[in-house]
């Protein structure tokens, strides 16, 4: 194993990537929070053309990849990112990568994830991991969702790498082109530029499906889909939505628990009580989107069965929609202060 390399417990896979491999890097800063909101991980899009395990397309998240992007992005730190047509040409790559004594991130299919327990095994493939190293023919894996590092046999990691289905990850590497230190203005300004940007993709995403529109057009349908879709459909499409908010990463509450954070830690660059505020405004949206997955888990596992629960279920998000409009609104006017 690469003995600089520390490994760094997470709540969500790609956040810790981030922050593990930019501390590796040089950035003493990075911490979980931060990678999360300068990337502007914070996103809902509900897409309900578009089916994964045979429910609709949701997320709370912005699209795999771009949280480590952007952060490496807005700290100047160039990037390298690789996939692969043959599984030969990414192992290789892979090896020559470890043989140099440097970390390599991988995007992987969850389902085939040996040291994953069974009932966390789905078709998903879009988790993000990092290879640290290889003895006696088992490369060791740095999982941030895991409490130790994992090991997995050559023919392990190569199926995950090349997991098909929806987000396919084609071998995919990626990893900073070199080490560098960042200054507290860098930091500064890059937390500026995520809550910019997040802003901008919470409030002002054309369309109704996406940001907190999106939130509010969920709600409005979910009062619908009992009678639309049936006592079945409608069970396992709740059901779709709570997998995507609590098993995939830390979901809907999770995400803002952890936007909660980054506020809070934007508040030592920043010290206006603004931020504080704003980030109780999120740790309650966080709680709404906890109870909203109890009441839909309640609908699906036929506790709760009447036209009711399915309002209450859609007045959750409806609820949620506006908090979270206006903790994104009080952070946009926060920006034009602090400029």
């Amino acid at each position: 194993m690469i003995e600089e390399f520390k490994h760094l417990q997470a709540a969500h896979c790609e956040n810790g990537v981030t922050t593990s491999l930019l501390r590796y890097y040089g950035v003493e800063q990075m911490t979980e929070p931060l990678a999360f909101g300068i990337g502007s991980g914070l996103f809902f899009i509900y897409i309900p053309l578009m089916k994964v395990n045979n429910g609709p397309a949701i997320s709370f998240r912005t699209m795999p990849g771009m949280i480590f992007k952007r952060t490496c992005r807005s700290l100047n730190i160039p990037i390298i990112r690789e996939k692969f047509s043959s599984r030969e040409k990414a192992m290789r790559a892979l090896n020559n990568r470890l043989s140099q004594g440097e970390p390599a991130a991988c995007q992987v299919g969850v389902y085939y994830l040996p040291y994953f327990p069974k009932e966390y095994r789905f078709h998903f493939n879009a988790h993000n991991i990092i290879v640290v190293g290889r003895e006696d023919d088992r490369y060791l894996i740095s999982d941030p969702i895991m409490e130790q590092i994992a090991t997995m046999t050559p023919y392990e990691l190569e199926r995950v790498r090349f997991a098909r289905g929806p987000l396919a990850p084609k071998g995919q590497l990626y990893f900073p082109r070199e080490k560098r230190k960042v200054t507290h203005e860098q930091m500064r300004t890059a937390i500026l530029t995520g809550i910019k940007r997040n802003v901008r993709d919470m409030l002002y995403v054309p369309g109704n499906i996406a940001g907190v529109s999106g939130i509010r057009y969920t709600g409005k349908k979910i009062k619908k889909w009992r009678d639309r879709l049936g006592v079945e459909k409608s069970r396992s499409y709740l059901a779709q939505l709570v997998r995507m908010q609590e098993e995939i990463g830390t979901g809907g509450g999770g995400f803002r628990f952890i936007y909660a954070a980054f506020l809070q830690q934007a508040y030592e660059y920043f010290p206006d009580d603004g931020f504080m505020e704003i980030s109780r405004q999120f740790t309650k949206a966080g709680d709404l989107w906890r109870n909203a997955a109890v009441q839909a888990s309640g609908i699906y596992k036929g506790r709760l069965a009447g036209q009711e629960d399915y309002n209450t279920m859609g007045d959750y998000l409806l609820e949620i929609a506006s908090l979270e409009k206006e903790a994104f609104t009080s952070l946009a006017g926060l920006l034009k202060k602090l400029k």
